[in-house]
């Protein structure tokens, strides 16, 4: 663990929705005076950025003695135990179980819809329109799941765990694939989601449409 003091570098992109959590951790837990935030240049040919990370993900946070953390869990890990006092572990004994059930099940909608979002990238006719319908699918089954999670104690309580960062992330993708349609039908979803916006790590960290 770096001391007070130390620079930190975190590799980002602004709408990678893992660096996005890291972000948000930073935010969350005022570390911007102890963690640099670098923009990556990622899918590039090249990329001066994969002599930092040759994995070429984001995020990457670089630590003083040089060594490389990838993955977002990880590096909000450290993030979150910088200051001896972790905010976002889950809590002890069998509440670990449900939370890290919850931040499981977010994290596959955020995978997914990852996929999805890339495949739109593509050019029109390199698309498969297989795996966009198989994404789309697998997104409307997790929101039906998720209205009802949605009202687990610990997504509604105080921000204080990965699941409900990871679940926000996910939601907000909205703002990037607009043909993510998860609102109608999922008034639970919506209105816990409405009351996140405003934050200031949620909303200083929006992807961009």
């Amino acid at each position: 663990m770096s001391e007070p003091g130390e620079s930190l570098k975190l590799y980002i992109t602004a709408n990678s929705p893992y660096a996005r959590l890291a972000r948000i951790v930073v935010l969350e837990k005022r570390l911007e005076g102890r963690v640099e935030q670098v923009m990556a240049k990622t899918r590039q040919a090249e990329s001066p950025y994969y002599q930092v990370n040759p994995s070429g993900r984001v995020p990457c946070l670089v630590l003083p003695d040089g060594r490389r953390l990838e993955e977002s869990q990880l590096v909000c890990h450290y993030l979150d135990h910088l200051d001896a006092a972790p905010r976002f572990e889950p809590p002890a004994g069998e509440a670990t179980l449900e939370v890290r059930r919850l931040e499981a099940l977010a994290r596959s909608l955020v995978d997914g819809l990852s996929v999805w979002i890339r495949e739109g990238f593509r050019p029109q006719d390199e698309r498969s329109p297989g795996i966009i319908a198989h994404e789309r699918d697998r997104a409307v089954r997790l929101i039906d799941v998720w209205e009802t999670e949605v009202g687990h104690p610990a997504i509604q309580g105080a921000l204080d765990n990965m699941a409900q960062l990871t679940l926000i992330t996910a939601l907000q993708l909205e703002h990037w694939n607009p043909d993510f349609e998860w609102r109608d039908g999922h008034p639970n979803l919506v209105n816990w989601a409405e009351s996140l916006a405003d934050k200031p790590s949620i909303h200083e960290t929006m992807p961009v449409g």
